[in-house]
């Protein structure tokens, strides 16, 4: 199992994690879920206490991922599988996002 914090405006929002099967779950802070000052991270994601589940990655987080040339140098510089989408998301998506959401890889 793999994980990562997801960071709203360097706010602990969520976890994202792809369980040793493949799956995805992406679950929000429960403090986050309860403070209604704070936004969903994604209209496709909307604020809840239950998890989401999925065989595939999150299109919001897919749309995250580089493409093209970008993932090729990205996935030949860090040694990564260029279907490893997980692992690309939380080398890409960590410092430089175009958004105000941000990828931390919890280290097991």
């Amino acid at each position: 199992m793999r994980t990562a914090q997801v960071l709203y405006k360097d706010e602990k929002a969520g976890m994202l994690i792809q369980q040793d099967n493949g799956f995805f779950i992406f679950k929000y802070e429960k403090n986050w879920v309860e403070n209604a000052s704070k936004p969903s991270i994604s209209l496709t994601l909307p604020k809840r206490e239950k998890e989401y589940r999925s065989k595939y990655l999150f299109p919001f987080f897919y749309n995250m991922l580089p493409e093209g040339s970008n993932k090729q140098i990205v996935c030949k510089y860090n040694r990564i599988d260029m279907d490893d989408y997980f692992s690309i998301l939380t080398v890409t998506a960590r410092n430089d996002t175009i958004g105000a959401v941000s990828i931390i890889k919890i280290e097991n």
